[in-house]
């Protein structure tokens, strides 16, 4: 997919101030240092439509970045970050859980981990999260760029049996840096849309039967 129009339309706090456009919405989730806009920028052509903070944790609303008049990427705020105060990480935390849970245009969480890394116990949660409440997900194994090809497998077979990952997700070996993975995410965004499409027609189909 080339991207050609994309705009950050709100950094939201609230549910009220999210976009009422209907449009389906991909929430990005991962470690606080993971490299999240990096993926977006990357994703989207950009070198810094997002941000890239030299201060971790520092994200602190649902940032809506509407693609092509097609799609939402949501940029969340990421998890595991020590240093900022527990409170602060119990609001974002709620705000989180209420829009996965809540948001109807959720299609899917692209979930960011650090394909050099056994995931971390939140990276974990979070999946196990998105399992709990049914949401689709898309693991993106970043920084590949950081080990060599050849082990490429060898630390993709560590993500899968840390989450012990559902085949029926998708998960795709990624580099901010040089593009990897770039056209297979856009092919599971896509394949998402088309599938809660699909299923939001059959249940069109079905409430017309029991109407007629």
């Amino acid at each position: 997919m080339k991207v050609n129009n994309v705009e950050l339309v709100i950094s939201a706090a609230k549910p009220h101030q999210y976009p009422a456009d209907g449009l389906p919405e991909f929430a990005l989730a991962g470690r606080s240092n993971v490299g999240k806009s990096s993926f977006i920028n990357r994703m989207i052509g950009r070198k810094s439509l997002a941000r890239i903070s030299s201060k971790p944790g520092k994200t602190q609303t649902l940032n809506f970045y509407k693609i092509e008049n097609e799609l939402f990427f949501v940029d969340v705020p990421g998890y595991g970050y020590a240093k900022v105060a527990k409170t602060e990480r119990a609001a974002w935390g709620q705000m989180i859980e209420t829009y996965m849970t809540d948001r109807k245009p959720l299609f899917a969480c692209v979930q960011i981990v650090d394909l050099r890394h056994a995931p971390s116990a939140d990276d974990v949660a979070m999946y196990e999260f998105l399992k709990h409440h049914e949401i689709p997900a898309i693991v993106i194994a970043t920084k590949a760029d950081k080990i060599p090809k050849g082990k490429w497998q060898k630390h993709l077979k560590v993500v899968k049996e840390t989450l012990d990952f559902d085949p029926l997700d998708d998960i795709i070996v990624f580099s901010s840096e040089t593009g990897l993975g770039k056209d297979e995410v856009w092919k599971a965004v896509k394949k998402r849309m088309y599938e809660q499409k699909e299923y939001e027609a059959e249940l069109r189909n079905e409430q017309k039967e029991i109407d007629e």
